[in-house]
Parts: C-alpha cells; structure tokens; sequence
C-alpha cells in the first residue's frame, strides 16, 4: 500500500492574510510549504480582507467547528454615498445617494444591528442557493432572493467617522458578513454604504497581531515554519478541560464513554487530555465523557 503524502503536522498555524488572495489559496500554501497531510480553515475570509486566518493542521481539523463557531471581531470602514454589486469596493456601483450621516446617527443607529438579528448574506457570497454557491450565480447574472440568517451580534461599536466615511468594530458569532452590516447600515441611515476595508482582529483564542505573515509562510524554512505551529489544543481554549484517568483514556480511545477527573455540566462539551496529551472533544455524562472526535496523535 501506498504510503500517503507529507508529514504527519498537529495543531494551528495562524496566519496574518493579506488582501487579493482567498482563504483556499492560503491553505494550500500553508499545506505546501509544511509538507503536512492534512489542512483546513476556520473561518473563511474575503479575497479583500485582511487578518486572522486560522489554519488547521491534521489533528487539529477535528477541532474546526470549535474556532468556527467562536466570536470574532472585525474592524471595518465604511465609505458611504454609494451601494455596489459586492457590498465592498470591488463591486460595481448600483446605487448613490447624496445623504450623508452625521456621527451621532451612525452610532444611534447601530443599536438596532446588535444582539440578535436576521441578516441576508450578500449576493457575492459562499451561501448554497439549490446546490450553487451564490457567488457562482451572481458572476451569471442570475437573480436570487437569499433568505435571512441568524446573526448574533455582541457588540459594533463606532471607533471614528470623517466626511463620507466610518470606521467601526463589530463582534459576531459564526456566520456574520460584514458587508451586509455596511449595506443594512447605509440602507436604514439613508445613505447607502459599502465596505472600503476589513480585517479581521481576532477569533476566538487566535489574533492577527500573533500571527505569520503570508510572504513569510513562502519563503521561511520549513524548520522555522513548524516553530510556528501552536498546539491542538489552542483551538480548544474555550472549552472546559477535563483529566481522564488510566483506563477511562483507553476507552474513550476505542470510542466508548471513559472516566474522567474535574467537572462540568451534564451534557456540555468539554475535551478531555491525559499524560500524553489531547485524548478527545466530547460530552460531559456525571465522571464519564462521551467522545465525539477522539484525537489519534
């Protein structure tokens, strides 16, 4: 049998995405210059925005869902005037307006974009539409009718405001577009708006300002590279961490429920290590933890 390609690399390399290149071509560079078998995302990013990408490393795909459904914080300037195809300044202009919003009502406004609220993705987006993601129907021509999501938003915040433009910050949970913030803001200030910047700050335990610069990842060794990679259980930072004992390790390894050390809710998440290290992400059941991804490391 053929052995499988690359090097078996566990845990996260945080990379500082610059603006004109996606998410995937991030990953593969990232695979590539590490050599490792296995890579994945946690949280895609706009080809135009820059900051955290969180790439995750063999093991550490199995801890995606964690990172992709913690906070993250965005810092965004929106230029007003104007609505375009994308919802940022790479679209095509649709729409202006010759209103333009004085400081106190862009923050008086913003209150009504925080908690929870429905928000419809844009057209140039990732979203399924029948099968199709809807930026592949949107570059045809194609006019759909994307339905609202669930948004929870945490905070957006004001950080500064000029003449035709702000500046805000927003922390979301899983699935926030940034550029529907800024159309919905224009729309409801009667200005319109488009996203003219982005970056993302951080998510979840990851920050931008820790992270590996993108020029760097092609042309650093590979040995200076794997000084770089954070461990497994980074991602997990959220989660309560529980001890298994000698043989409850041995069980939760094969897949059954095991014994553990420490406490948490019944039924809550936690993940489970032992001297070796991460043993599994699973559901806390009075002493026992019912794996739902065992780590094989």
């Amino acid at each position: 049998m053929a052995r499988k390609k690359g090097r078996d690399v566990n845990g996260w390399l945080i990379v500082d995405k610059p603006a004109g290149v996606n998410s995937t071509a991030v990953v593969a560079k990232v695979r590539w210059a590490l050599d490792a078998k296995k890579a994945g995302h946690a949280g895609t990013l706009d080809p135009d925005a820059t900051g955290v990408l969180a790439v995750a490393l063999g093991e550490a795909t199995k801890t995606v869902p964690i990172v992709t459904d913690a906070l993250k914080c965005y810092d965004f300037v929106v230029t007003w005037g104007s609505e375009t195809t994308t919802d940022d300044a790479s679209g095509t202009v649709v729409r202006t307006a010759d209103a333009r919003p004085s400081e106190d009502q862009v923050r008086a406004a913003l209150a009504g974009f925080t908690g929870d609220i429905m928000q419809v993705p844009p057209a140039f987006s990732a979203v399924k539409v029948e099968g199709e993601r809807a930026y592949d129907l949107a570059r045809e021509g194609v006019e759909m009718e994307l339905v609202a999501r669930p948004l929870w938003v945490d905070s957006l915040t004001l950080l500064e405001a000029g003449e035709g433009w702000a500046r805000l910050e927003m922390v979301c949970g899983k699935g926030g577009y940034v550029r529907s913030i800024a159309r919905d803001l224009g729309r409801e200030l009667g200005c319109l708006g488009h996203v003219a910047h982005l970056r993302r700050t951080w998510s979840g335990p990851f920050e931008a300002e820790h992270g590996v610069a993108f020029d760097r990842v092609d042309r650093e060794a590979q040995d200076w590279l794997d000084t770089q990679v954070l461990p497994l259980e980074t991602g997990l930072a959220d989660l309560p961490m529980l001890r298994a004992t000698t043989e409850g390790a041995i069980r939760i390894r094969n897949g059954n429920p095991g014994q553990v050390t420490g406490s948490a809710e019944w039924g809550e998440l936690v993940w489970v290590s032992d001297a070796a290290g991460p043993v599994c992400i699973g559901r806390y059941q009075g002493g026992l933890v019912q794996p739902e991804r065992v780590f094989n490391l």
